[in-house]
């Protein structure tokens, strides 16, 4: 066995994959976590005393994302409250099964949990939708909702920051079919390390896994014994992003080193300062922030609860007239209301 190229003395028993280098566990241990670190401190992203809510789906990432957090709140004296915050799409099958794993992490890590539900929220599961849609497009749907209902989660726990288990594979992904759908704006939001928390009381979205390597993170869990959960979506499969992962994939056999210059193109990428981006404001309907006076998630919902579910997947022209001509009313809305009442109501006011 080759030296650890730490130069620790001890024999190697992995090769990095974003360096090439042969590490010892305990090297390996001390790199991944310190470069995490390192994100952190000098984006100077959380402020001392500030509540954390992680976006915790039991899989591998948010898994390692909510362990490294801990471990580093205490070795460096962060002095965040971190606490975990699920959603449950209400899809049979996945995640039922993840959030078992979430309860798990809850315990092994000492962190209060938060479950937000579709059902609770809009009315639908993710089952029900996909009965209504079909399986194209259904990514759109969930993207939409799971975006929101973290937002409202987060800010049900008083939460200054939101953080995600996003890794370098998937902002490289993101850029990718940012390019490809040739969206300047998310172009340049998906590369932050921060996003941009304009529009009121929108908490920061923060990554800090944005430099891991999506093997190094399941190297990480395997050698540390992390319990995480590993079936893929049920629905996955037929997601846009997956065509991404498999050019990415395709292009990092041949030189690893992809996924970052991918990630630092994203970054430089300088956008037409003629072009006029979308401003945010919000929502008429349930005052989320948004580029559209009325939000994407209003529009989906509006399209299920009237037996148009594929009217927010359409073309935009198509999607305005309906708002014109159908969503000035409120008394239309068949949304759930946001104080937490599984039952269909008017009340669309969060702060009612």
């Amino acid at each position: 066995m080759p030296l650890c190229s730490a130069k620790c003395g001890k024999n190697a028993i992995l090769k990095r994959p974003k360096t090439g280098d042969n590490l010892c566990k305990e090297c390996f241990f001390e790199i991944f976590e310190n470069e995490i670190h390192f994100t952190i401190s000098r984006s100077k992203i959380f402020k001392p005393g500030s509540t954390v809510a992680i976006g915790a789906s039991g899989g591998k990432d948010s898994t390692v994302l909510a362990y490294v957090l801990k471990l580093l709140n205490k070795k460096y004296d962060y002095g965040l409250n971190l606490v975990l915050l699920s959603i449950d799409e209400g899809i049979t099958g996945y995640r039922d099964d993840s959030l078992k794993t979430v309860e798990k992490n809850k315990e092994d890590y000492e962190m209060p949990l938060k479950i937000m539900s579709y059902k609770d929220l809009y009315g639908w599961t993710m089952d029900e939708i996909v009965e209504k849609i079909g399986r194209k497009n259904n990514c759109t749907f969930c993207g939409v909702f799971r975006r929101q209902a973290l937002d409202r989660g987060a800010q049900i726990l008083n939460a200054n920051y939101l953080v995600t288990g996003h890794n370098a594979d998937d902002v490289a992904e993101t850029v990718l079919m940012n390019i490809l759908r040739g969206d300047l704006a998310r172009l340049k939001r998906c590369t932050s390390i921060v996003t941009d928390s304009s529009g009121g009381d929108n908490i920061p979205r923060v990554k800090p896994l944005i430099y891991s390597y999506e093997k190094e993170i399941v190297m990480y869990a395997y050698f540390k014994k992390l319990v995480y959960f590993s079936t893929e979506c049920v629905f996955a499969p037929n997601a846009y992003r997956g065509h991404a992962r498999v050019l990415l994939k395709d292009l990092e056999k041949i030189d690893p080193a992809i996924i970052m210059n991918i990630i630092q193109s994203g970054q430089t990428l300088k956008i037409d300062e003629e072009r006029k981006l979308p401003t945010l404001t919000r929502c008429e309907r349930c005052n989320y922030v948004s580029s559209q006076p009325v939000c994407k998630a209003c529009v989906l919902l509006e399209g299920l609860n009237k037996g148009l579910p594929r009217l927010g997947i359409g073309k935009s022209s198509r999607v305005n007239r309906h708002i014109q001509m159908n969503l000035k009313d409120n008394t239309n809305f068949k949304g759930n209301c946001y104080n937490g009442c599984s039952e269909n109501c008017n009340n669309t006011d969060k702060n009612k």
